[in-house]
């Protein structure tokens, strides 16, 4: 009976926060559509989504998984310029953009978790800090690769060169060219295509923490040698979250690489891998709903803090560190947590108010 009761509340606060994620993009899409927001928060819509999606996916793999990754903008650069690719092939036969966009973020997704599959076969025994370190060389093995890459298409069909770039027709282009990045992209995603990719993967990781498969895998998370001894396939499930979290990584840049006209490497360098598990740190481990709330204020407090010129940076570094001091002092959880208390009961009472009305 606990265990039901349980799970409705823990399906009540997933509900919870889709139902405010939906009514957030309802609000925001007013406003867009009535001209209200700024060409500059319009311009961030989708990178949020991205990296809300960033977010949530490196939360399966450190929060529920129990393990640090810290080359999870590597995989976020598969998907952004295997989409691109992707895409760019899909645009030479069909002119519909959403048709090319969902095909190339499905490829973007499948290079992505094929890439955290044959990452993971070979390291995932590994644990704590060498996982870590592995992870973050991959990251910047993808970055290297991508630097020295050279791809382009003409009427006699693909090119591809490395250090060096290739010959191609004059009507040809290209698509990859080397440290410069794709080129050329043809801006075709949209804030609705981005949230509902959102919501869908939302919709997968919390299938899965409230499955068997999640409860196996939080189980290794709490006591590996338990998990083992009841017969739990550690490499499985671990093999399973990365592959998973690295597809949706590869979707989110698919996405975000097609909202530019140009995407290069260093998009995807370290500094965004830290950034993604900052969120995640900020927003608590294992809490989803945290890690959605982390990204999208985190994304646009930089942007909104232009005005500042060369100490925005400083700023958002300030107030990062406040809000990691903050998050972490008892005393002020405590604060907030009679706030919110306080606040429920007022409703609580209302509800019975009514109720008591109702049967009088």
């Amino acid at each position: 009976m606990k265990g039901i009761k349980t799970l409705n509340k823990t399906s009540k606060n997933n509900f919870i926060t889709m139902g405010s994620l939906l009514l957030v993009y309802v609000i925001v899409l007013i406003l867009k559509e009535g001209g209200i927001t700024t060409n500059l928060i319009n311009g961030q819509l989708v990178p949020i989504c991205a990296y809300m999606i960033m977010a949530i996916s490196l939360n399966l793999t450190v929060g529920i998984l129990g393990e640090l990754s810290l080359g999870h903008a590597g995989f976020m650069s598969v998907g952004a310029f295997g989409g691109v690719f992707i895409g760019t092939l899909m645009q030479e036969v069909s002119d519909s953009k959403v048709l090319c966009l969902l095909v190339a973020v499905v490829a973007g997704g499948l290079m992505a978790a094929l890439a955290g599959l044959l990452i993971g076969i070979p390291v995932l025994r590994l644990r704590g800090d060498y996982l870590a370190i592995v992870t973050l060389a991959f990251g910047q093995i993808i970055k290297s690769v991508v630097n020295i890459l050279y791809v382009g298409l003409d009427a006699n069909g693909l090119h591809v060169g490395f250090i060096e770039k290739p010959e191609i027709l004059e009507e040809g282009k290209m698509i990859i060219s080397g440290a410069m990045g794709a080129t050329g992209i043809r801006k075709i995603s949209t804030f609705t295509f981005a949230f509902i990719l959102l919501m869908l993967c939302l919709i997968v990781i919390y299938n899965l923490i409230q499955s068997r498969t999640g409860r196996a895998i939080m189980a290794l998370r709490d006591n590996r040698i338990a998990a083992e001894s009841v017969g739990i396939n550690v490499t499985k499930y671990k093999l399973l979250v990365f592959s998973v979290s690295a597809a949706m990584a590869g979707m989110a840049g698919t996405v975000f690489a097609f909202n530019y006209s140009t995407v290069t490497p260093t998009k995807f360098d370290f500094n965004t891998s830290i950034l993604v598990l900052v969120f995640v740190v900020l927003g608590g481990l294992g809490s989803m709903r945290g890690s959605l709330i982390a990204a999208a204020l985190l994304t646009l407090l930089p942007e909104l803090l232009r005005e500042f010129s060369d100490y925005r940076m400083l700023v958002y570094a300030i107030v990062l560190i406040l809000v990691m001091l903050g998050t972490n002092n008892p005393k002020i959880r405590d604060f907030f947590a009679k706030i919110v208390g306080k606040i429920k009961s007022v409703f609580v009472r209302k509800k019975t108010a009514k109720e008591e009305n109702a049967n009088g």
